[in-house]
Order: structure tokens, then sequence, then C-alpha cells
């Protein structure tokens, strides 16, 4: 085992889009578990939109990353020492490991996984990405078979579950994504309708593919896609704010909704989610999901970049569009 730990931190706060001197790369001594802990050997990183809105110093629903401090994020690996009974070396642990080749956690902390899937799986359709889907359209967004589901950023991890799981369900679905090749892939998806926001009006294709209105959105976008929606929302709609990528990078205040009264018209609703609120029913939520998958009926895209070193520019492929599916470090 190496006694070298490589790693990232937060060197500086950006101001929009990151540079590579708002991380830093360094060494850090490898730490042997004590009691109650285990070393694990980082395999596969997640890169989520959210870790943007971590290295801002502002309040929000949990504490923004310190100067100096390791990059949050959420990764899966395996058990190489432990000093739990939960863990035995060999084990594969899921968990805020971080960006770094080694972290040494609470087991608490940590979730044991059965390896009954590729592990990059477990960081996109059968992890993070695909429980906010999940619970977020079934729990917050309440889909009825027949109404009309539409999701922004759908090419993305949670967007691509959300209209797949809407599917599911009996409704239809509607994505919206940039670009030719993704709106593709929403429809080999099964998606009803994709539009292209980067070659269309979106509020014009909104009408068209939504003749009855639109009866739940999930929003992982803002701004101007965020008011397209609401201005076509059916009565009693659902307004699902999952995230808002558009505003993530702004370098003046965040753009909020000005047809927000349609809220008022429709008697429709909006409501923020935070997937983590949901902990306890994860394993419910991915037994399901398991399930669908082995039926076929739902799929899940991984786009992996090689290298922890290459952790800078492999985020900004978030915020530019580059990425396919999921976006994954490999350690």
């Amino acid at each position: 085992m190496s006694q070298v730990n490589h790693r990232f931190t937060l060197a500086a706060r950006p101001v929009g889009m990151t540079k590579p001197t708002d991380f830093a790369y360094g060494e850090a001594p490898v730490r042997e578990p004590a009691a109650g802990e285990i070393l694990v050997k980082v395999r596969y990183i997640s890169l989520d939109p959210a870790m943007r809105g971590w290295m801002n110093d502002y309040k929000s629903y949990i504490a923004p990353i310190g100067i100096g401090e390791l990059f949050r994020a959420g990764a899966i690996g395996e058990v190489v020492a432990s000093n739990d009974p939960a863990f035995a070396p060999g084990d594969h642990a899921l968990g805020m490991l971080g960006v770094q080749e080694y972290a040494t956690v609470a087991a608490k902390d940590a979730t044991k996984i059965l390896p009954i899937a590729p592990l990059p799986l477990f960081l996109s359709g059968l992890g993070m990405p695909g429980l906010t889907a999940y619970f977020g359209l079934l729990d917050v967004g309440r889909p009825q078979p027949g109404e009309t589901v539409v999701v922004s950023g759908a090419a993305g991890a949670v967007g691509a579950q959300v209209g797949q799981i809407a599917k599911i369900k009996g409704c239809r679905a509607v994505g919206i994504a940039g670009g030719a090749d993704k709106c593709a892939y929403l429809r080999e998806l099964g998606f009803d309708a994709a539009i292209d926001y980067k070659a269309e009006d979106v509020a014009a294709a909104l009408r068209e593919h939504c003749p009855d209105g639109i009866h739940v959105f999930f929003d992982n976008v803002g701004g101007a896609i965020l008011d397209a929606a609401l201005a076509r929302l059916a009565l009693r709609a659902r307004v699902v704010i999952c995230g808002a990528i558009s505003q993530y990078n702004a370098t003046d205040r965040v753009t909020g909704p000005a047809n927000y009264l349609s809220l008022l018209v429709n008697r429709a609703s909006m409501t923020g989610m935070i997937v983590f609120d949901y902990a306890a029913r994860y394993p419910q939520a991915i037994a399901e999901m398991a399930g669908w998958m082995s039926e076929g009926k739902l799929r899940s895209k991984e786009h992996i970049v090689r290298g922890l070193e290459n952790f800078p520019s492999a985020f900004n492929m978030l915020f530019t569009g580059e990425n396919h599916g999921k976006l994954i470090l490999e350690v």
C-alpha cells in the first residue's frame, strides 16, 4: 500500500467558471484507520454540478468547502484496512470520500456496496443521480398516468433517469437538452419528445409538445428554461427544483423566475428537493431501480475520465456540456 495520498484541495473561491488555480493538487500521508474507521482506496469519483455550489462561501444545505480543505465528493472504492466490524478488507464502500486516492473515514458514514453491478453504476443510475430522480419525481412531482412530465438538463445523469421513470409510471416524457446528439439520446431512451434549446425556441417547442400543459416540471437548469416551462404549466402542476446549472457560475446575482405568477394562476406548486432527506429509503429505491434495470426498462450512461490529475478540467465539462451521461473520474 502506498504511504502517500494524492488529493485535491480548494485553493481559492472561483468567480464564474473554475480555473486551474482554484484547485491545489498535493500529497498527504495515508492515515491508518482508528477505532470505528476504515481506509478506502478510491476507485471512482462522482463529478456533480452541486459541487460548484459547495465552493461558494454562502449558506446552503451543506457547509461550503473551506480554503485548504479536501475537495468534497461522493466516491466509491475498495476497503484496504478496517477498524470496524461492519467492513472487512476487500469490501466496497460508498460515501463522501473526497477527491483523493485514499480516504480514511468513519465506517458509519460509508455504505457497503455489494458488487452486483459495475462500480460506476453506483455513482450514476443506482447512486445519487438515480436516487435524486426517483425521489424528486415520485415523492415531490407525484406524476399520474397520462400526465406530461418535462425535464430540463434531460441528457444529464439525473434528467435521463427522470424521463425514463416517468415513462415507467405511464406518463409522457419531454426532455430539454443541448445539441442534436443529446436529443437523439433522449429519443433512444424512449422520451416522447426532445427539445434542443441550442437550436429551437423552447417556449414554442413546449407549446407544440405539451398541448395540455406541463403537469410536472423537473428542473435542473433554472434561468430562461425555467421561465419557459412556468409559462406552460397545467392546472395544479408541480414544479420540482432539483438544480440550476445555468446559475452556478453566475458572476452576478442568480436570476430568479420572472413567470412565477403562473404558479398562482394555475394553482401550482414549486418545491425544492435534496436527496439526502430520503437517506432512510435509499435501499428501497435502489432495489426498485435495479429491478427496472434488469427488466430493461431503465438505462444508465456513464462518461468516465481517467486520471485523478485531470479533475479540474473534467469538472468544468459539467458546465460546458462536453459530457455525455454521468460524469465520473476514475482514479
